[in-house]
């Protein structure tokens, strides 16, 4: 049974900084890419970064590349997203997946994500 269980969220000021993790169980995560996936209010869900299996390649969106940063530890099946600079426009639920393209349909499970409030 596939598990994501994200947490590290919270309320932040605009300029702040927070690191969300991702601890996964129910199949080798080590072998497979990984997402964060966000979702603000009112908003669809979008696609945020992700990581290939060995760490070798990142990719982020245009709205987050050089404030976040994701990265991942195979050895504790962990996910991370280190978000620096952040803005009220980061505000959201915040998502990790099994990558399976930037689609948000495509993916049939979710997490309960973690809530990240940017806000003075």
């Amino acid at each position: 049974q596939v598990q994501l269980l994200e947490s590290g969220g919270g309320l932040v000021q605009p300029g702040g900084s927070l690191r969300l993790s991702c601890a996964v169980s129910g199949f080798t995560f080590s072998s497979y890419a990984m997402a964060w996936f966000r979702q603000a209010p009112g908003k669809e869900r979008e696609w945020v970064s992700h990581i290939t299996k060995g760490a070798d390649s990142t990719y982020y969106a245009d709205s987050v590349k050089g404030r976040f940063t994701i990265s991942r530890d195979n050895a504790k099946n962990t996910l991370f997203l280190q978000m620096n600079s952040l803005k009220p426009e980061d505000t959201g639920v915040y998502y990790c997946a099994r990558f399976l393209g930037r689609t948000p349909g495509n993916y049939a499970y979710w997490g309960q994500g973690t809530q990240v409030t940017v806000s003075s």
